[in-house]
């Protein structure tokens, strides 16, 4: 049966920025420890993490509000995604991707899957040049982003447009998410579905594998 491994891409293919801390302050120039927000590794200490989780603001917004406050340590006014995460993440992309990511999109490359990612904001968080940066992403052969389509997760429309694009049936599509709205909208959709555990990567491409068939 044919399948299909369709990715997130921050968090799930990329660590987060909450776990690239040091990285980050020291791309910076900032002082270790300037840096306290953790969300889902201390969501008792993030209340703005706890806001997103609840639904009372977006994922968008939530970037939005510790893309100032990073600007503000600086002395700096930041108002894009982007801004953050090119300063803070350097010249070598490669290194903030998950090693447990690239073996998983390798082994469901060998096994014949087709491969996607369904982002809300890959080249709207990571900049027009992002990609061309990656050699990783010229495995995929669909990249659905709503910094262009303007349709968000978990809109179905969102899933619906990254099936049609593979040539596959929604069932057909093994979805992976760090974020739990998508991750419904996806189930609702129609597709398979991972709650990917940014705390626990191996486990959760592991399961991921495991629908698609794949041993690991």
């Amino acid at each position: 049966m044919k399948r299909a491994l369709v990715l997130d891409f921050g968090g799930v293919i990329s660590r987060t920025l909450f776990e690239t801390h040091a990285l980050s302050e020291a791309a910076l120039g900032l002082p270790s420890g300037s840096l306290q927000w953790r969300g889902p590794f201390a969501p008792e200490q993030d209340s703005l993490w706890r806001d997103m989780q609840a639904d009372k603001i977006s994922e968008r917004d939530y970037w939005a509000a510790r893309t100032r406050e990073v600007g503000a340590l600086l002395g700096e006014t930041w108002t894009r995604m982007e801004t953050f995460v090119q300063r803070a993440r350097g010249d070598d992309v490669d290194a903030v991707i998950r090693p447990e990511a690239k073996a998983a999109i390798a082994l469901a490359k060998a096994s014949g899957c087709k491969l996607a990612i369904l982002s809300n904001e890959l080249d709207l968080f990571y900049g027009q040049g992002f990609r061309a940066r990656l050699p990783l992403l010229q495995a995929f052969d669909v990249i659905v982003d709503a910094s262009h389509t303007h349709i968000l997760k978990p809109d179905p429309r969102a899933y619906q447009m990254c099936a049609h694009q593979l040539g596959m049936a929604l069932q057909e599509c093994v979805f992976v998410d760090d974020q739990l709205r998508n991750v419904r909208g996806g189930q609702s959709a129609g597709m398979q579905c991972v709650h990917f555990d940014v705390t626990a990567p191996q486990q959760s491409y592991q399961q991921a594998l495991h629908l698609l068939g794949i041993a690991s």
